[in-house]
């Protein structure tokens, strides 16, 4: 059963096609397809609600 794509961080991706400015990648976990882009920003996203927490 694949994973809630709302839920899943997206631990495994495979590129599925590239233009010239873009990269798609497709989570291997939930099947759910965006831009590299979009995967950096839920990243830094990510570790700065991780840094915040830590900080509290």
């Amino acid at each position: 059963m694949p994973a809630d794509p709302l839920q899943c961080k997206h631990p495994r991706v495979q590129v599925v096609s590239r233009t010239e400015d873009t990269e798609f990648v497709e989570c291997q976990e939930c099947g759910d397809i965006f831009d590299v882009e979009e995967l950096k920003d839920m990243t830094r996203e990510e570790e700065a609600a991780a840094k915040e927490a830590a900080e509290e």
